[in-house]
């Protein structure tokens, strides 16, 4: 392979398994946290669906066991159920599977992508209502809104044996 150059990866087959490695949380102004962390993508039998189960640190406490439901594999839209009426869509996209939502005043952009036989996760949290709106607001210097950025977790996996 050619230098500078990724593999083109297939989602979610080359996903599928169990990882495990930390996730790394900086909340905008305080000490960074570090959980052990777990994502498990399996098929699912007979349909065409797969467990996506998330596990921060004690899966006794906080696991998650949702599910990934193609939309449009041609276009690359999926969707996460988290299986209490929430339905988090995301797209494979470049490479990456990306998903953004707001809940609850923060927009949440979730970035998973496969990189040196490790999967990575960023996730980058910020206000829905911005901090600062400049510009003209005219078609030559149009309204640009700014947005506080709240927090910064990244996650390197490892395929678990």
């Amino acid at each position: 392979m050619a230098q500078g150059k990724s593999p083109i990866h297939s989602f979610p087959k080359d996903f599928i398994g169990k990882w495990k490695g930390s996730l790394n949380w900086y909340p905008a102004g305080k000490q960074m946290q570090t959980v052990n962390m777990q994502l498990i993508i399996q098929p699912e039998p007979g349909i065409s669906q797969y467990s996506w189960q998330l596990i921060y640190g004690d899966s006794a406490k906080d696991n998650r066991p949702y599910h990934l439901t193609p939309v449009d594999t041609i276009s690359g839209h999926w969707v996460v159920d988290e299986n209490d009426g929430i339905m988090l869509d995301g797209y494979w996209i470049g490479n990456r599977f990306i998903s953004m939502f707001s809940v609850q005043g923060s927009t949440i952009t979730a970035i998973y992508w496969l990189e040196d036989r490790s999967l990575h996760l960023e996730m980058i949290s910020t206000k829905t209502e911005a901090v600062r709106e400049s510009g003209k607001g005219t078609s030559d210097v149009p309204a640009v809104q700014s947005f506080p950025v709240r927090s910064y977790q990244k996650a390197i996996l490892y395929k678990a044996q």
